[in-house]
């Protein structure tokens, strides 16, 4: 591989304004020689995102080394919006970066430099979850520690080395071809889809704590709910897609939405005693919350067991209701991994 193969950088983006300029910004500065383009997916936004990016095309049009153009994605779906990147992009390097994602400034070098040395045909690092308001900061901090998110390495970091997934990702455009790029029938998940083809087939997804992408969270407990309610319906998915693939860090939130709806029916029409289990939920994220906003202002340390509830109930809700007929869809759909050759 080049020292500093050209990088083609592509973005699904659906109603983007208030992080998109920014997020292009963090994309254009980075400390990379290489040659660069962004390449926007644009879904069917009702805000000002399709005006925002036609003029960050019109300020890189006469840019050198990196230029911004669009796509259309009318469907609004975030893996039609990615193949539609990647088909209209032309680099070597193709680097996923969501809309509300910030890049750190060595990023994309360090990526290229651990495709290099690892032989991966796809690396990741750290969803580097930060707020801009009180809200925002309990958001992150929840999905930062381990009561919130368990032991996921990408949310709260851990050793490199080889991983079933990672967030975001920058591949080798061949590795993305051979696979015949996203699944289109995972709406959610679709990481995960891929990352499983280019495993199967022999390739190395590699983790890397010296990734790290900064994130904006949901910006209100309704965004969020609904977030992580579609995370565990396609987690669900996602099991019934491959068995095996489920441990008892995806089992907790739909354990506990079980267990304290038992416990609310038991204590509301039995005994007392039923409300131990709600009561003793609410200790636990209250407690496992103060490590969790260390260094917060009051006001987000507040907000902390709130976010923890609304992503553990909306996860394991979604989980449980996860209809057979949307597994059975997309295991129609699945695709053959293709054998990955010598790079």
């Amino acid at each position: 591989m080049n020292a500093t193969p050209a990088v083609s950088v592509i973005m699904p983006v659906l109603n983007e304004e208030r992080h998109l300029r920014n997020s292009v910004r963090h994309i254009l500065e980075q400390e990379y020689a290489g040659e660069m383009e962004v390449v926007i997916a644009l879904g069917p936004s009702t805000d000002r995102t399709d005006e925002i990016a036609a003029e960050l095309v019109a300020e890189t049009a006469s840019h050198e080394r990196a230029r911004v153009h669009t796509v259309p994605n009318p469907t609004g779906r975030t893996p039609a919006a990615l193949n539609a990147a990647i088909k209209a992009s032309r680099h070597p390097i193709v680097v996923r970066v969501d809309g509300h994602g910030m890049l750190s400034p060595n990023y994309i070098a360090t990526a290229v430099r651990l495709l290099e040395e690892t032989g991966a045909q796809n690396v990741g690092g750290i969803m580097h979850a930060e707020g801009e308001n009180a809200w925002e900061d309990a958001v992150a901090a929840a999905m930062t520690s381990k009561i919130g998110v368990g032991n996921a390495a990408f949310h709260t970091g851990g050793a490199a080395g080889p991983a079933e997934t990672v967030y975001l990702g920058v591949f080798r455009r061949e590795a993305l071809e051979r696979q015949g790029g996203y699944n289109e029938e995972f709406i959610r998940a679709q990481d995960w889809e891929l990352n499983f083809r280019i495993r199967e087939a022999g390739g190395l997804i590699w983790f890397s704590p010296e990734l790290k992408v900064q994130y904006r969270p949901r910006p209100s407990v309704k965004a969020l709910a609904k977030q992580y309610k579609d995370y565990g319906r396609w987690r669900h998915v996602v099991a019934r897609y491959h068995e095996g693939s489920i441990n008892l860090r995806y089992l907790a939130p739909p354990t506990a939405v079980c267990a304290i709806a038992a416990g609310v029916v038991v204590g509301a029409l039995v005994t007392p005693w039923g409300f131990v289990v709600p009561a003793g939920y609410l200790a636990a994220i209250a407690a496992g919350s103060l490590p969790a906003g260390k260094g917060l202002s009051l006001k987000a340390r507040a907000q902390i067991p709130v976010a923890l509830a609304t992503m553990h109930m909306s996860w394991g809700y979604g989980f449980l209701t996860s209809p057979k007929a949307l597994a059975k869809k997309v295991i129609a759909s699945r695709r053959p991994s293709v054998r990955t050759t010598s790079v």
